[in-house]
């Protein structure tokens, strides 16, 4: 059973969602304008897969797609400590990687997501979040596409959960 939650009106829109990927898809489209090889899209499960296949069907680029798992958070708060659940199986050595987060609040997971990816000598490596929380930022990490910068607060919806709840709700809210 999901714990239940109380939210008022979206944080951001479903409108807005769409409008922004839009936008996001221009800009990442014509900075791999000049790229050989098919770009090496990774989405990091669970949260970012909403955007991430949103994003994907409007960038008009040859791409291919892998999934990694990690976590640093349980419940609404973070561990401090990342893990690697599952990795990816694509080879990405000489490709530009494209990595996709749901949201960068502490820095710590996509920072040491990034420094894995690197490990895997691709030519890039380039971060894309829907979401960015700086004021939760433990550790600088460099973000080259950002969706929305959101206040200190939990969110959840559009993919982003609560205990593994709430995914499937078409904006983003503000739990309290």
């Amino acid at each position: 059973m999901l714990p239940p939650i109380e939210f008022q009106k979206p944080l951001i829109s479903a409108e807005q969602l769409e409008a922004r990927v839009a936008s996001l898809a221009e800009e990442i489209r014509a900075d791999y304008a000049e790229a050989v090889l098919p770009i090496s899209v990774i989405v990091v499960l669970k949260g970012a897969c909403f955007f991430a296949i949103d994003l994907l069907k409007k960038l008009d680029l040859p791409c291919r797609m892998d999934f990694l798992q990690a976590s640093s958070y349980s419940g609404m708060g973070s561990t401090g400590e990342v893990r690697l659940h599952s990795d990816i199986t694509l080879p990405v050595a000489g490709t530009d990687v494209l990595l996709i987060e749901d949201i960068v609040d502490t820095g710590l997971t996509a920072s040491w997501l990034a420094q894995h990816l690197t490990s895997h000598r691709p030519a890039t490596v380039r971060l894309c979040t829907l979401l960015d929380k700086p004021s939760a930022r433990r550790i600088a990490v460099r973000i080259d596409y950002i969706g929305f910068t959101v206040p200190e607060a939990f969110v959840l919806g559009y993919g982003l959960d609560y205990d593994e709840g709430y995914r499937n709700l078409p904006a983003i809210y503000t739990v309290g």
